[in-house]
């Protein structure tokens, strides 16, 4: 994901829900929805997580230090975390309690105008927000499908950013059918039902957030098609006759850490082993841009030590 799309992608959803939330709370004060209510908060934070997010970017450009030698890539992958966090416990949580407490106690939908104005008006803003997301994400997905680019994304922001417009739209979708139940029969127990409806929405998006963040927190591998590249690019030269093993880690969205066990010619010097060594490196960096740090550990090629090993040799190996 390039920076400039996860942050046009941001930028463009925090404008929207600032402005959508000013008028979901006027539209609540004038009506007394609940599902006006959980949409206002819901708007609120999802414009907290934008912050969130944005402050989560730039912190990650920090250099890196003796405490932390791999930079602060993942900062990124942590802020993506508590987004999550935000939209279940404000989001989902207030919007749940908000519902039950709204059908315990139902009261009919005042000046139901005001509120199918601004839902609609909502609607409008949150959609262009949304086409800004997929437009960026589409650049990225590679002709993935979106679960796909959801699962495998390295970058967080627009994986987020598309599930939180999502949610918004239909959460939006869900509150002016809720309003519109509750003026049609006179009956504040659909405003409830509607309040309710978004805050289950809102929690499973936050558990899919969560879930997916939590991953790249631990630390993922690259996927196939670059681990093959770098196998290939390691073997691309005669200094290196294979790869025993390799070992892939994103310490950020851009950037990825590359050990290898690669075998070579047991009659090298080790100044031929040191120039090989660089060679392939530079390999690996011109096919790979994004392997900012590369450990290479030359060996003997051994085929009983390679069946002994705890993982099978990287695909693309002989």
């Amino acid at each position: 994901m390039s920076a400039s799309g996860g942050t046009k992608a941001i930028v463009a959803a925090l404008i929207a829900n600032l402005s959508i939330a000013a008028a979901k709370f006027v539209a609540y004060l004038f009506t007394s929805s609940s599902s006006m209510l959980a949409e206002s908060i819901h708007s609120v934070a999802d414009s907290g997580n934008q912050v969130l997010l944005l402050v989560g970017g730039k912190r990650a450009q920090r250099a890196r230090t003796p405490k932390h030698p791999f930079g602060y890539g993942r900062e990124r992958y942590f802020y993506a975390f508590v987004v999550a966090v935000v939209l279940f416990t404000v989001g989902a949580v207030f919007s749940i309690y908000e519902g039950v407490h709204k059908i315990s106690d139902p009261h009919p939908v005042e000046t139901p105008i005001i509120a199918f104005g601004v839902l609609i008006f909502a609607i409008i803003a949150e959609t262009f927000s949304f086409r800004t997301a997929i437009k960026e994400a589409n650049h990225v997905r590679n002709g993935q499908s979106w679960v796909q680019f959801i699962r495998r994304a390295k970058a967080p922001e627009l994986p987020v950013i598309v599930l939180e417009d999502l949610g918004a739209l239909v959460g939006l979708i869900l509150a002016l059918l809720g309003v519109t139940m509750a003026v049609i029969t006179g009956n504040g127990v659909w405003d409830g039902v509607g309040t309710i409806a978004i805050g289950v929405l809102l929690a499973i998006i936050a558990v899919i957030l969560a879930v997916e963040t939590k991953s790249l927190l631990i630390g993922e591998s690259a996927g196939e098609d670059i681990e093959d590249q770098i196998v290939a690019a390691l073997t691309g030269g005669p200094e290196v006759s294979r790869v025993i093993h390799l070992r892939t880690l994103h310490i950020g969205p851009e950037e990825l850490l590359v050990a290898a066990k690669i075998a070579i010619d047991h009659d090298d010097t080790a100044a031929e082993v040191a120039r090989g060594i660089d060679a392939a490196e530079q390999r690996v960096r011109a096919a790979v841009p994004i392997a900012r740090v590369i450990y290479l550990e030359p060996d003997l090629y051994r085929s009983e030590r390679t069946d002994q090993a705890a993982t099978a040799p990287a695909p693309g190996a002989g």
